[in-house]
């Protein structure tokens, strides 16, 4: 049983996107895959339930039949940092709430578990007895291996450099890392970057996504799904099956 922490540069980064790729490249080689977004900002009230869209795609592609109240368990209306959501909600996320709801997600027993988190490494939860909690002490109170997916753009190799050794500070393994295009305007010598980071960071590159529109080439709509089983077939597996 493999649980792998996927965190990010930065926001809007792609990790919901890489996440699912991941989850669809495991079905393929018949494996059962279970997913956890912790916390989420920023959902839409169905039904009397906060229902987060990241959190929606997760339950997609799982398949070890969660909802996705399991899959996302604290979540908020506004799309805004989650520690604020929470504290003008009169709320506080405390991360042994956390690994209380990932005992139940570890209970299904499933092949490997994707966990998303939110924002970047050092995302804030908010403060608890004057004591500041962040997203990645849950990571590392779960002992999570950890995957970067790195948002190529200007800034990227100081952001991947600095969150790799961060995570690596904290104790954990950084085991594996994905260049990801998340907007439509590819940065200037991307080729060149990517290369540079294989350099520098001394983990395996599993993937190389390009910017993945709604439209091909020949003007004809691409669904969501048709683009991440595209990624899914450009994911190298190996590094993770270990």
């Amino acid at each position: 049983m493999k649980q792998f922490f996927i965190t990010a540069t930065d926001t809007d980064a792609g990790k919901t996107f890489v996440s699912c790729a991941l989850i669809q490249a495991l079905h393929r080689q018949n494996k059962s895959v279970a997913a956890f977004k912790p916390v989420a900002a920023g959902c839409e009230l169905i039904d009397e339930q906060l229902i987060n869209e990241d959190a929606k795609l997760l339950s997609q592609y799982a398949n070890r039949g969660q909802s996705i109240k399991k899959i996302n368990p604290i979540a908020f209306l506004e799309p805004i940092a989650p520690h604020i959501a929470a504290k003008k909600d009169n709320k506080s996320i405390l991360v042994s709430d956390i690994e209380r709801h990932f005992l139940s997600v570890s209970a299904l027993q499933a092949d490997f578990t994707i966990i998303e988190g939110a924002g970047g490494w050092r995302l804030p939860l908010g403060s608890v007895n004057n004591q500041q909690q962040f997203m990645s002490d849950f990571a590392i109170k779960a002992k999570l291996d950890v995957i970067l997916v790195v948002n190529m753009k200007l800034g990227c190799l100081n952001h991947a450099l600095l969150t790799y050794e961060a995570i690596k500070a904290d104790g954990l393994h950084c085991i594996a890392w994905v260049a990801n295009c998340a907007e439509p305007q590819s940065m200037q010598n991307l080729a060149q970057n990517i290369d540079e980071l294989k350099q520098l960071l001394p983990i395996p590159n599993i993937a190389q996504f390009t910017y993945l529109s709604s439209i091909d080439d020949e003007g004809k709509d691409v669904t969501l799904h048709q683009n991440i089983c595209i990624a899914a077939n450009q994911i190298n597996l190996a590094p993770l099956m270990s």
